[in-house]
């Protein structure tokens, strides 16, 4: 064999080698495309986690998540409208304080879940949902708390719902027409009570405070001046009969302290002592 067949083997053994590389090479790189993304993925999720054993690394990762959620608003992810439904007593710009958004805030940097803490912490909000409606839409629904009646135990006065909760708020003037409970148990019962009287609507108006004793019964003030004893048991039926003894005969408005009601057999009744007499009395005489 001359030199010139060996020097066409040569190349055609280096065209050969070189042909069996770039198929190796296309085999492997569809091979990565199919592996080599999911173990990036894997590798950076790995990384994740190693950093946040420690730190430095949650710290590095609350800043690159934050940098993200800042990112996404530039990408036009951001409050742009915030719906309330629900409201009554408490203002709007307490609730946007609550949610600690506005018009422009990258809306998946709102923290849902401490914004309805923060909602249900309010005075007036019993319960509070806050949902994203992306791209751009805050979605609050509350529940307010309604009042029921002013409660009157341990030298406080407080309000409450008809949950007997206290609803922290103040000053109490603008509900002094609201029924007033007095004493340890009162705020529980209070509802019920209420319920009950509700049934004379009349009679109910008369009352001006209800005195909750031993946590057992109720006593009732009537007209500033008159005292009903209701029993433990069967209170409503007691209450209806007062109801029409008011109707057919006004008991309520002779001279009558006290009403116990609390015998089912009998009406005990404690009227006012007539005014006593008062007779001009002369000093004995002095022996001179």
């Amino acid at each position: 064999m001359d030199l010139r067949e060996r020097g066409v083997q040569r190349i055609r053994g280096a065209t050969a080698r070189r042909a069996r590389r770039r198929i190796i090479v296309r085999g492997l790189y569809r091979i990565g495309r199919w592996i080599g993304v999911p173990v990036l993925i894997s590798g950076g999720v790995y990384g994740a986690v190693q950093l946040s054993s420690t730190p430095l690394g949650q710290s590095l990762l609350r800043g690159a998540a934050e940098e993200i959620v800042q990112g996404t608003g530039l990408l036009g992810l951001t409050v742009a409208d915030i719906k309330v439904e629900g409201r009554e007593t408490t203002d709007r710009e307490t609730i946007l304080a609550a949610l600690a958004a506005g018009p422009g805030t990258p809306i998946l940097a709102v923290n849902l879940t401490r914004a309805k803490d923060q909602l249900e912490a309010l005075p007036w909000v019993r319960t509070a949902m806050v949902e994203r409606r992306l791209p751009g839409t805050l979605c609050v629904r509350l529940v307010e708390r309604k009042p029921l009646a002013l409660w009157q135990h341990g030298g406080k006065l407080e309000l409450i719902d008809r949950g007997g909760d206290v609803i922290p708020v103040v000053p109490l003037d603008r509900f002094a027409k609201l029924p007033l409970v007095v004493g340890e148990g009162a705020a529980s019962h209070a509802a019920e009570l209420l319920e009950m009287l509700a049934s004379d609507p009349d009679l109910a108006s008369r009352v001006t405070a209800a005195i909750r004793v031993g946590d057992r019964r109720w006593n009732l003030r009537i007209d500033n001046t008159i005292d009903v004893l209701l029993p433990a048991d069967e209170a409503v039926s007691a209450w209806s009969q007062l109801a029409r003894l008011e109707r057919s005969s006004a008991i309520l408005k002779r001279d009558v302290l006290t009403i116990d009601l609390r015998l089912p057999d009998r009406l005990v009744l404690r009227v006012s002592p007539e005014p006593a007499i008062s007779k001009r009395t002369h000093p004995p005489a002095k022996n001179t």
